[in-house]
C-alpha cells in the first residue's frame, strides 16, 4: 500500500490563506441565511406567542396542529395561485416581447411605456385595482354597465372571482419584467442562424419556434424558476385586495402565516407553516428541475 504523499509547506500555506479569504463571506452567510434558518426553526418547537413573554418546548405538536386544520386547503389554494401569477404574465410577457423584437413603429415608446407597471409599489397596485374591481363604483362594472351586461358584481368578495383578481392585479404588475427579460435574451439569438433559417426558407413563425425559443429556454427557466418562488410566498396583493378571503378563497401559505403570526399571536404556528412551505417548495422544484432535465434529455 503506497504511503500518502505528505503536503508540501507551501501547499499548506495556500489552503489556509484560501479559508481565511473565504471566511468573512461564510460568516456572513452564515449570519443572513443560515442563523434566521435555525432560530425560526427551533420557534416551530415551542409555545411562543406575542402577547406572552417566554416560550416552553413544545416538540412536534405545531406541526401536528397546523397539519391538522386545514392544510391541505391552504397548501391547494397556493398552489393555484402560484400556477395562475406564474403562467399568466408569462404568457403575456414572452408575446409581448416576440411583438417588441419585430420592427413595428413606436416599439421604444411602447417598452417605456410597458414598464410603468414594474415600477408601481405593490401597495398602491393592490389599492388601484380594488377600486376597478369595486362592486358599486368600480371600473369594471361601469364598463360593463355601459354594455347592457349586469353591472353589480363583487369581484373580490364572490368566492368564484376572488381568485381570477389577485391573479389578474399581479399579472399586470409582474409581466413588464418578464417581457424585459425575455426580449433582451431573444436580442442576442445571433443574427446568422436567423439568416441562415431564412435562406434554407423558414417563415417568421418557424424561426420564432425553432431557432429563437431555443436559444433563449434558458432565459426562460430562470424566469420561470423566480416567479415560482415569488408567488409561492407572495403577500401585499392578495392581502390588500382579499384579505385572504372570502372565506379562505385566497388564503394561501403567506396570508396563513400572516393570520397566526399577528391574529392569533401563535409564533410556534406560523413558524411551523413556513417550514413546511418551505419543504413543498423544496419538493415543488425537484420535480421542476427533473421534468426539465426529461425534456432536455429528449432535445438532445
Amino acid at each position: 500500500m503506497a504511503s500518502p504523499v505528505p503536503r508540501s509547506p507551501r501547499a499548506l500555506s495556500n489552503g489556509v490563506v484560501a479559508v481565511l479569504l473565504l471566511l468573512p463571506g461564510l460568516g456572513l452567510l452564515g449570519l443572513v441565511s443560515v442563523y434566521p434558518l435555525i432560530a425560526s426553526f427551533l420557534t416551530s418547537l415551542s409555545n411562543e406567542s406575542l402577547v406572552q413573554p417566554g416560550r416552553t418546548f413544545a416538540g412536534w405538536a405545531n406541526y401536528a396542529a397546523v397539519l391538522d386544520s386545514g392544510f391541505v386547503d391552504t397548501v391547494w389554494t397556493t398552489l393555484v395561485f402560484t400556477t395562475g401569477a406564474t403562467l399568466t404574465p408569462f404568457v403575456v410577457g414572452l408575446a409581448l416581447a416576440l411583438l417588441l423584437d419585430m420592427r413595428i413603429p413606436g416599439r421604444n415608446a411602447l417598452r417605456g411605456l410597458m414598464l410603468l407597471p414594474w415600477v408601481i409599489p405593490g401597495v398602491v397596485v393592490s389599492f388601484l385595482w380594488s377600486w376597478i374591481f369595486n362592486s358599486n363604483y368600480g371600473l369594471l362594472n361601469q364598463v360593463l354597465g355601459s354594455l347592457g351586461l349586469p353591472a353589480d358584481h363583487s369581484w373580490t368578495g364572490d368566492v368564484s372571482t376572488a381568485m381570477l383578481t389577485v391573479i389578474v392585479a399581479k399579472t399586470w404588475t409582474t409581466f413588464p419584467w418578464v417581457m424585459v427579460t425575455l426580449l433582451a435574451a431573444l436580442k442576442s439569438v445571433p443574427l446568422e442562424m436567423l439568416e441562415a433559417a431564412q435562406i434554407d426558407g423558414a417563415t417568421r413563425w418557424q424561426r420564432t419556434w425553432r431557432v429563437k425559443l431555443p436559444q433563449v429556454r434558458g432565459v426562460m427557466l430562470v424566469v420561470g424558476m423566480l416567479e415560482i418562488i415569488y408567488n409561492f410566498q407572495h403577500f401585499d396583493i392578495i392581502y390588500v385586495l382579499t384579505g385572504g378571503g372570502p372565506g379562505k378563497a385566497t388564503s394561501t401559505l403567506a396570508i396563513r402565516i400572516y393570520d397566526e403570526a399577528f391574529r392569533g399571536f401563535d409564533l410556534g404556528r406560523a413558524a411551523a407553516l413556513g417550514f413546511c412551505g418551505l419543504v413543498l417548495l423544496a419538493a415543488l422544484f425537484t420535480v421542476y428541475r427533473w421534468l426539465d432535465r426529461r425534456v432536455e434529455g429528449q432535445n438532445a
